[in-house]
């Protein structure tokens, strides 16, 4: 309940107080010790307070920390104050928000403080912080997170990303990471020391990973490898190391719609292990680790390396089988020569020694020109095989990841990508 501050209006004893048409006139120091005394009386024990921190203003060679805390009503500040929390509470209040949360104390997040309320004469109103509930903030965190989802769904791009096809097989990689971070370290040596051989196309395109400043960072570069999207086949975003502290920003609004939105498959790798991330709900695929990332990624090449093996299976097996079926067909029409060369042993000889002499020269010439044929159909599987035409010399052109078929569909300008059997050449067009 507050108390009405009344002025004291009446001259100390023993002594002439100054006026002023006949008003008496104040000290600010005398003003200032009134405050403190009606703030004293009114506020004589600490208060649960929520608030939503504007600044942290925590300084390290002190220890102290001077939060400003305001109300808000949508984008409109309500009330604002000023807060201290001494060295001595800040270590043991933000190690425990962290052990819950996930992350430190910082900007831009509700609270539930225990403080006193203080006027000082000489620093003016402040909230003495002697505790922060973390529970709370956790409570608000949940609570964006889903009012995130809901909107997101709300806009019909939460599954955007998720329902992009990936290249049969994707070779070019624009990764975002830290490039001295153990996740980047692990993803590249994963990804390139795979046992098959498969060979990458790698570009880093660095930023922070981690904290508010993560969401500039990482958004930034999405619209940086968004103006050359037509030389990569997806966007990794891979970080290691460092527990789950400071990830909350994967959460934001800004961050999720920008990755659900991209024109790429987005594939994820953050580590964010106790829960998954919206930005993770959103990405085209989602792995905890780097590592995974990369075994994801040859996985595609692994999938696809089999199905040519199988589909060599099949061309032997179905070769097999024809030419048993052939051969029966051919055994069967012995057995029916026979049959009627047994026939005619009581007719003339003549007719039996031309039927065997027929026999002799048909079957050799019969079998002749199925293997020539299976020699031809295995030629020409040779011949169609891609690293075969492209080592006669000829080439593919594609603009922007497609075979171009016609040139009249091309204008000047445009970047096209020319592969031979050994690289690739990169041209403009011109008319």
């Amino acid at each position: 309940m507050f108390v009405p501050f009344t002025m004291p209006n009446t001259p100390t004893p023993n002594s002439t107080r100054e006026t002023f048409h006949d008003h008496p006139v104040y000290t600010l120091s005398e003003i200032a010790f009134s405050l403190h005394k009606v703030v004293e009386r009114t506020y004589p024990q600490p208060y649960f307070i929520k608030a939503e921190i504007l600044k942290l203003n925590f300084y390290p060679h002190s220890g102290h920390c001077y939060p400003e805390l305001v109300e808000k009503e949508g984008n409109t500040i309500k009330a604002e104050m000023r807060a201290i929390i001494w060295s001595a509470n800040y270590q043991r209040i933000n190690d425990r928000f962290v052990q819950i949360t996930g992350n430190p104390l910082k900007e831009n997040i509700s609270i539930l403080c225990l403080a006193s309320i203080e006027f000082s004469p000489k620093h003016g109103l402040a909230l003495h912080i002697q505790d922060i509930e973390p529970t709370y903030t956790l409570g608000e965190m949940v609570k964006n997170r889903n009012a995130v989802i809901a909107r997101l769904k709300n806009e019909g791009i939460f599954a955007h990303n998720k329902n992009l096809e990936i290249p049969l097989l994707p070779k070019r990689i624009a990764i975002i990471s830290v490039e001295t971070s153990k996740g980047y370290s692990d993803f590249i040596t994963t990804l390139n020391s795979n046992r098959y051989g498969y060979k990458f196309e790698t570009e880093l395109f660095p930023s922070i990973l981690q904290g508010d400043k993560a969401i500039v960072g990482i958004t930034g570069r999405l619209a940086e490898i968004k103006l050359r999207q037509q030389e990569f086949d997806c966007v990794v975003i891979v970080r290691g190391g460092g527990g789950d502290v400071g990830l909350s920003c994967y959460d934001e609004y800004e961050m999720a719609s920008c990755v659900a939105t991209f024109p790429l498959p987005v594939l994820t790798g953050i580590g964010h292990s106790t829960n998954l991330s919206v930005t993770d709900m959103v990405a085209h695929t989602y792995n905890i680790t780097p590592t995974d990332v990369a075994f994801a990624l040859i996985g595609y090449f692994q999938r696809f390396d089999e199905k040519l093996t199988q589909m060599s299976q099949d061309i032997v097996l179905k070769t097999k089988e024809l030419v048993m079926l052939q051969r029966t067909y051919l055994l069967n029409m012995a057995a029916d020569v026979a049959r009627l060369g047994k026939n005619q042993m009581s007719g003339s000889r003549d007719a039996v020694i031309q039927l065997s002499e027929k026999m002799r020269t048909l079957v050799p010439l019969y079998f002749s020109r199925l293997h020539e044929r299976i020699g031809n159909v295995e030629e020409k599987i040779q011949l169609l095989h891609p690293d075969n035409i492209l080592k006669r010399g000829y080439s593919i052109t594609r603009f922007k990841g497609k075979a171009v078929s016609d040139v009249s569909k091309l204008k000047p300008g445009d970047e096209i990508v020319t592969q031979v059997y050994k690289g690739e050449m990169r041209s403009r067009v011109e008319n």
